[in-house]
C-alpha cells in the first residue's frame, strides 16, 4: 500500500480513535427482489456484545405490542433500552447518531435506546412513531437519525435531536432508499461523521438499487463484510496485501452487529416480518434467520457468563486472530490473510441460514 495513504489514514485514527458509530439503510418494496421493504442497521459501538430477546405485550406495564429487540450484553435482562428491533405489529425501528445535530442537554443525554423500545412496545405505524415523538417531554435526550418502518410498507428517517426532528419519508426517495451514517441531512453541512462510509454503501449498492434487486443478503452478506473505500477506490481484500488499517471501512473494529428487518407483503399478517440477524462483528460471524417467535439459541442471551450471546463470544475469538496486534495503536491494523478465510466460512454459513430461513415464513 502507498505510504502517504497508510500516513494519513494513521492520521486519521489518531483524530477520530473515539468516535463511535453506525451505518444504516430503507428500503421500499422497489427497490428489492422480495417487494418487501428492509431497514438495514450495521452497528458501531463500545458495548462489544449484543443479543436478540422477546419482550412480551404487558398493558399493564404500558406495552402494548410485544417485540424482539436487540440488547447490549450483560444488560442484566433490564430490557429498557433496544438498539433496534421489530414488534407484532410489523413495526420496526433503529438509529444512528448524528454528530452534526445540535449537542444534548448535558443532564440528560444518550436515550435512544429507551425511545426506541418504547416506540417498539406502543408504535404500530410510522405516524405512531412520530406522534410519540410529539408527545415526549423535551429534552427528548436523543442526537440521532431514527429509521423505521411498517406493515403498510411506509418508512421513514426521522433527524431528531433533543427538541424536535426532522422526517424524511421513504416515498420521497426516487430510486426508494435512503440511506444515514453518522450525519443528519438537516444538520450542520459537512459535519458530524459517516460520509465515506455514505459513499462506500451508495457505489456497492449502485447496481442493485438501479436494478430494484436489494436483498438482506446484500447488506449482512455484502455491504457488512466489504472492505471497499469509495475514497481510496480499492477493496482491501482484493489487492493482494497481508495487512490494512482498519478506516472508512462500514465494518470496523468497533463493529458489533449487522441486522436486515424485513417488513411484509400486501395482504400478509405481522408474523411474516424477518429479522435477518448477525449479533457480532461481521466479518466473524454469520447471519441467522429470526421470527417474532423464534430467535435461535446463538443470539440469546445465553452464556454461562451473564447476559451474552454465545455467537459475540465466539466471534469475539475469531477477531483476535484478524486484530493480533494489541499493543499501541496495534488494535487499528487488520491481518487480511487472517481474515480471508474466516470471512469465507461464516459468508458459507449465512447462506446455507438464508436458505433455511425462507422455509420460516
Amino acid at each position: 500500500m502507498n505510504l502517504h495513504i497508510i500516513t494519513l489514514c494513521a492520521a486519521l485514527l489518531t483524530t477520530f480513535a473515539s468516535a463511535m458509530g453506525c451505518t444504516s439503510l430503507i428500503a421500499s418494496g422497489k427497490a428489492t427482489v422480495s417487494g418487501r421493504p428492509i431497514l438495514w442497521k450495521h452497528r458501531d459501538t463500545s458495548a462489544t456484545n449484543n443479543f436478540l430477546y422477546r419482550v412480551e405485550a404487558n398493558p399493564e406495564a404500558g406495552r402494548k405490542y410485544g417485540f424482539v429487540g436487540l440488547f447490549n450484553g450483560a444488560d442484566s435482562l433490564m430490557l429498557d433500552e433496544a438498539w433496534m428491533g421489530m414488534n407484532d405489529a410489523g413495526f420496526a425501528i433503529m438509529n444512528t447518531v448524528a454528530y452534526n445535530l445540535p449537542a444534548n442537554s448535558p443532564e440528560w443525554i444518550d436515550r435512544e435506546g429507551v425511545v426506541m423500545a418504547q416506540a417498539l412496545a406502543t408504535c404500530a405505524t410510522v405516524d405512531d412513531f412520530a406522534t410519540m415523538l410529539d408527545a415526549l417531554p423535551r429534552p427528548m435526550g436523543v442526537r440521532t437519525d431514527f429509521g423505521v418502518i411498517d406493515a403498510n410498507g411506509d418508512g421513514a428517517y426521522f433527524e431528531t435531536d433533543d427538541n424536535g426532528y426532522t422526517r424524511f419519508n421513504l416515498a420521497d426517495a426516487p430510486d426508494g432508499v435512503m440511506i444515514r451514517t453518522n450525519y443528519a441531512y438537516s444538520g450542520t453541512p459537512d459535519k458530524g461523521m459517516g460520509y465515506i462510509r455514505h459513499a462506500n454503501v451508495e457505489a456497492l449498492l449502485a447496481a442493485e438499487i438501479a436494478t430494484g434487486s436489494i436483498t438482506p443478503a446484500s447488506l449482512t452478506d455484502g455491504v457488512s463484510r466489504s472492505f471497499f473505500n469509495s475514497l481510496l477506490g480499492y477493496n482491501a481484500l482484493e489487492i493482494g496485501d497481508s495487512w490494512t488499517i482498519d478506516q472508512d471501512f462500514v465494518p470496523r473494529h468497533s463493529s458489533t452487529a449487522s441486522i436486515a428487518i424485513e417488513g411484509i407483503l400486501p395482504g400478509e399478517t405481522p408474523a411474516k416480518t424477518m429479522m435477518w440477524a448477525n449479533v457480532a462483528y461481521p466479518p466473524c460471524s454469520h447471519t441467522i434467520p429470526v421470527t417474532l417467535t423464534e430467535i435461535p439459541y446463538e443470539a440469546g442471551p445465553n452464556s454461562p457468563h451473564g447476559a451474552y450471546s454465545t455467537a459475540g463470544l465466539e466471534a469475539s475469538a475469531r477477531m483476535a486472530e484478524v486484530f493480533p496486534v494489541v499493543r499501541g495503536n496495534g488494535v487499528k491494523y487488520i491481518h487480511l490473510d487472517a481474515l480471508r478465510p474466516i470471512l469465507e466460512s461464516e459468508y458459507n454459513i449465512s447462506l446455507e441460514n438464508y436458505a433455511k430461513g425462507a422455509n420460516l415464513r
